[in-house]
């Protein structure tokens, strides 16, 4: 059986934690910041972690299983 090919796109866009999590970035905060509240934008700053369902999918994905 040939290698598992890695999905490129998906490997720039999340990283895995030590303890095996997914991790990605929040949508909606390359621009148009002006009229979002201040509280929205501190939270867009922070990684959110990726549901148990996805990690599944995208483990698949990256051709290699997250702890």
């Amino acid at each position: 059986m040939p290698k598992l090919k890695t999905h490129k796109g998906l490997r720039a866009r999340v990283r895995l934690t030590k303890n095996g999590k997914v991790v990605r970035r929040h949508a909606g905060k390359s621009h148009l910041m002006a009229h979002k509240r201040g509280k929205k934008v501190r939270q867009l700053r922070r990684d959110a972690a990726v549901s148990k369902a996805e990690t599944r999918d995208i483990s698949r994905c990256l051709a290699y299983k997250p702890n």
